[in-house]
């Protein structure tokens, strides 16, 4: 079958604790939840109705059947996710501290590799990545061998010479300083993908990483002069900026309570790519999935709180802000 969206790299158990506003020395239970960006943006992604499948890898152990009932629990295609002899399926502990707008990440099962960062190119299904609509990774994927080849394969089995209208390649610029042995080795990796992708979704400190520090408005240049059609930056406190050759536009903020922040990002990467499929303007695809994240930050868990295209309009509208025609008949 064609996805809506097919999204390759990191899966994890995401550990979050029940206890709020403490760190997790003193916590005394906890919650398990599926977890991992890539796997989050195809579930936000199959929340707004498209057909989504995630490229991974978990271990041949109980949480790797959890991510499994999990990915089918939330409509996402699990046939590209297979197990991998001797290697634990990792957890991902975090500390909620709404307070102070801190969340902490601590990586278990994860060095000196993971399940997901063993996907072998040779086990690809190109025809699959080729065709998808919308084809998601992110630069973590790039931190190491054999997925490195991989998502490398991957780019080039699609690029965009070959997209046809209405197909993307995003590259989510995921920096996580743990995954590499510097910024350089990330920037040097990040440069041979960005010649097939077609957006590229990054903060301002992760778009220093691809493409050199600046302001948001110069990185944008950058990615756009590298061949990218779409570059979002996102401006923290002051929204998330959307830039193409001949547009510009800003999202401002969408306020809410955080309780977790961790999982707005991947909730703006499914709404963003729903957005994009249905041909809505920028400012209106940006808008959608600007909501959509703050809707996420105000929740727990991550993938579990991945909002509903009505609970996103319903925001929207409530805010005062324009609801897509597409979504609001």
């Amino acid at each position: 079958m064609t996805y809506d969206v097919l999204t390759m790299g990191r899966i994890s158990v995401d550990i979050y604790p029940n206890d709020i506003g403490v760190g997790l020395a003193d916590v005394t239970s906890f919650g398990k939840y599926l977890g991992g960006s890539p796997s989050n943006v195809a579930v936000a992604a199959a929340r707004h109705g498209r057909a989504t499948a995630v490229v991974t890898r978990t271990g041949d152990d109980p949480f790797g059947e959890y991510l499994h009932r999990e990915l089918a629990k939330f409509g996402v295609d699990d046939r590209f996710v297979t197990p991998v002899a001797g290697l634990q399926t990792p957890a991902t502990f975090c500390a909620i501290m709404p307070a102070t707008h801190e969340f902490p990440l601590y990586f278990y099962g994860r060095f000196p590799t993971a399940p997901d960062l063993q996907i072998r190119a040779e086990e690809l299904d190109l025809e699959a990545i080729r065709d998808a609509r919308i084809f998601w990774s992110t630069v973590t994927g790039l931190c190491q061998e054999p997925s490195r080849s991989a998502h490398i394969a991957a780019h080039e089995a699609r690029p965009r010479t070959g997209l046809a209208e209405g197909q993307f390649t995003v590259l989510d610029l995921d920096y996580r300083p743990m995954f590499w042995d510097s910024e350089d080795a990330a920037r040097e990796q990040v440069a041979r993908v960005l010649p097939h992708v077609t957006v590229a979704i990054g903060n301002e400190e992760e778009c220093a990483v691809a493409v050199g520090h600046g302001t948001p408005d110069e990185q944008a240049d950058r990615l756009i002069a590298a061949g990218v059609e779409i570059a979002v930056v996102k401006l923290g406190p002051e929204g998330v900026m959307a830039k193409t050759r001949s547009e510009r536009v800003v999202s401002a903020p969408v306020p809410v309570e955080t309780l977790n922040g961790l999982g707005a990002g991947d909730s703006f990467g499914g709404a963003f790519c729903h957005g994009l499929l249905a041909g809505w303007p920028l400012a209106q695809v940006l808008d959608y999935a600007n909501a959509a994240g703050a809707i996420v930050a105000s929740r727990l868990s991550c993938a579990d709180a991945m909002p509903t295209p009505a609970e996103v309009t319903s925001l929207l509208a409530e805010r005062g802000r324009l609801v897509p025609e597409a979504v609001a008949r």
